[in-house]
């Protein structure tokens, strides 16, 4: 098995002004396109992988490569952080972007923002012992703080947007169909 790097490397450092600028350009760009061609909002995903170690997964996006693993007490060799890990990650990560992005759009100073997701779950179902629980999270709680000038009800206004607008939110929240297509190799 061939481990991938826990280097994340190093983010660019953005100024406020930077980022509003990018967010700016990327909202622009992004509404000149649509109203010239609307059939390019419609985007298509493509993420793959393939099983390693014990219960580990190798995940290609893009040009991006990622392990998932289990920690021991599911099997795991836990070199990685687990599929409901990355889930929550994935909310954490889409609230910031969407908390800034809507920051920007409506003039809501926001000087940093930090995100904490818890998610119960319930392993009765994924081992087969009742399928009286549910398999995902039973409840996940959110914990944003956003720090800057603005009042609370400036920040509950941003809050409405990014409830509204963000797309792994709504992946949480709301049924979304899914074909599965199972082939042998």
């Amino acid at each position: 098995m061939t481990l991938l790097t826990n280097d994340l490397g190093p983010v660019p450092s953005v100024s406020a002004t930077e980022r509003a600028d990018r967010l700016a350009a990327a909202g622009a760009s992004w509404s000149e396109r649509i109203a010239s061609a609307p059939s390019s909002a419609a985007l298509t995903y493509r993420v793959s992988g393939s099983g390693e170690g014990s219960v580990a997964s190798e995940i290609t996006a893009g040009k991006h490569r990622f392990l998932v693993d289990e920690p021991p007490a599911l099997a795991g060799d836990d070199v990685a952080a687990s599929p409901v890990e990355f889930a929550l990650g994935a909310l954490i990560s889409c609230q910031i972007v969407v908390y800034r992005l809507y920051a920007s759009a409506l003039g809501i100073q926001v000087d940093d923002i930090g995100v904490e997701a818890e998610g119960d779950l319930d392993v009765r179902n994924l081992f087969g012992i009742t399928d009286e629980v549910r398999a995902g999270f039973s409840t996940i709680r959110l914990n944003i703080n956003i720090t800057g000038p603005e009042t609370e009800d400036r920040y509950q206004e941003l809050r409405a947007a990014v409830d509204a607008h963000c797309p792994v939110l709504d992946l949480f929240q709301n049924p979304t169909p899914v074909e599965i297509t199972v082939s042998k190799g």
